[in-house]
């Protein structure tokens, strides 16, 4: 028998706030407006890991028809402690009337075997908003 839950328990994971830079469009492409957005570095801090955000990285994103951004993103966490991990991610960004967004995504992590190796079997969510040169994010697990 399966044991079912009312509501997921959620723990958090990281906090980062990436640096981007300048976007580059590819306009009337035929699944929307294309974008890519790259990652020049930024800081992470959670409860069991920190470090920074190093290139290359960037969010390959698509302006559907209306207005919102589908993302896809890549970038490369190296902890305090020298250990490389890829975290990838989908989300959606709405455009707000403040000029601001409304991030929400869902992250996976690729990291090695050893202190980080936890982050392989997790699936996260998190949210997200605009930051003086990038984007700040909120990233808690899936209990």
């Amino acid at each position: 028998m399966s044991s079912q839950r009312s509501h997921a328990e959620l723990e958090h994971v990281v906090t980062f706030t990436a640096l981007t830079g300048k976007a580059m469009t590819i306009p009337g492409a035929p699944q929307g407006t294309r974008g890519i957005i790259p990652v020049t570095g930024g800081t992470f801090e959670g409860p069991r890991l920190s470090g920074t955000l190093v290139p290359p990285g960037g969010d390959w994103f698509t302006v559907r028809a209306n207005g919102t951004l589908k993302l896809d993103v890549r970038a490369l966490l190296v902890t305090d402690d020298g250990v490389n991990i890829l975290i990838s991610y989908s989300g959606v960004a709405i455009p707000q009337e403040t000029g601001g967004m409304r991030i929400r995504i869902a992250p996976l992590f690729e990291a090695p075997d050893g202190p980080y190796a936890w982050l392989n079997d997790v699936q996260c969510v998190g949210y997200g908003d605009l930051v003086d040169g990038g984007v700040r994010y909120e990233v808690y697990s899936l209990g």
